[in-house]
């Protein structure tokens, strides 16, 4: 594992945001302190970031954006809508993905930090101190995941789940499934379990499993066995599997079942029947994040919160309860 500004704080016997400025404003910090600092990074084998070096001249002019899943239709637009706002401030963007992995997710960012000068995590998975490490250590923003003190990019579903749960009230459904595939205590579970409780409608909740195309093959199945009449899926590709499930079943939709996704991704406008889902943009999401990084890495945007709405897209997956 390579060696946190952590363990070097603790050996040099100063605090983390010392270690901070010693690589990147060493005139902030004293020079009996600065030489300590030196000395137990080079005994511990320890390198800098490169926001560090950008700082001493050699800036790298990249920004890294750490994804999930590539595969996810969700991601792309967003890639190419952040590449399009970096270029025109300036800088180009590498990205890579984690595979859903926490380990992965650790070696990601360990290679992709050497090149670029400032991180982009979406829904990050790793532990909070380890977050913490890595934003003394470099610029960060974190998407859709809090840690006090760090810049953070919140994608609100609120009025999204809230539209989708009125559309639903309206065509008379009651009993309805949430697929649910997202781990950990980070999830969108809680708020639309309260949303559809608000609403007067009964909610199952499967899984956790898998955000993937597979989940929602297995969900419409359990689905199809019992009596709801709506799904509300984790994204727009489980919900995709979802209604190929359904259609494999003969499960009418959205004749027997209605069904919602949420990312509005290209896919759903696409699909048979085309997907209701609750959009989150992806030109806002990128300019907002890019914009947010670039600040951060210029010192502006360090513990600032960004926030984007959503807003449901009624399509043809949803329609009348049946009966």
């Amino acid at each position: 594992m390579a060696v946190t500004i952590k363990q070097v704080a603790s050996a040099a016997g100063v605090s983390v945001s010392t270690v901070s400025r010693a690589f990147t404003a060493p005139d902030q910090v004293q020079p009996q302190t600065l030489q300590r600092v030196r000395e137990a990074a080079a005994a511990l084998g320890y390198s800098p970031n490169p926001a560090a070096r950008s700082l001493r001249g050699g800036r790298t002019g990249s920004l890294g954006l750490i994804i999930p899943d590539i595969a996810n239709p969700f991601f792309p637009p967003i890639f190419k809508a952040m590449q399009a706002r970096a270029r025109r401030l300036g800088y180009t963007v590498l990205a890579a993905d984690t595979d859903e992995r926490e380990y992965d997710e650790l070696e990601t960012i360990a290679a992709v930090s050497k090149q670029v000068d400032g991180l982009i995590l979406w829904a990050s998975t790793l532990p909070e101190e380890r977050l913490r490490e890595l934003g003394a250590e470099m610029p960060t923003v974190l998407v859709n995941r809090h840690v006090e003190g760090m810049a953070e990019l919140r994608i609100s579903l609120a009025q999204g789940i809230a539209q989708a749960a009125e559309h639903l009230k309206a065509y008379g459904h009651t009993r309805c499934v949430f697929v649910n595939a997202e781990h950990g205590e980070h999830g969108r579970g809680k708020s639309i379990r309260e949303v559809f409780e608000a609403h007067d409608l009964s909610l199952t909740e499967l899984g956790p499993y898998d955000p993937r195309f597979e989940t929602g093959l297995h969900a419409a199945t359990l689905v199809a066995a019992g009596e709801a009449t709506a799904v509300l899926a984790h994204n727009d590709l489980v919900a995709l599997g979802v209604l190929h499930q359904f259609a494999k079943l003969g499960v009418g939709v959205p004749d027997r079942v209605s069904v919602i996704g949420i990312d509005d991704t290209l896919l759903a406008a696409t699909s048979t029947p085309s997907l209701t889902t609750i959009r989150i943009s992806a030109d806002e999401v990128a300019t907002a994040a890019a914009d947010l990084l670039i600040d951060t890495i210029a010192g502006r945007g360090e513990g600032r919160v960004a926030g984007i709405g959503s807003r449901l897209i009624p399509r043809a997956s949803t329609g009348p309860a049946p009966g």
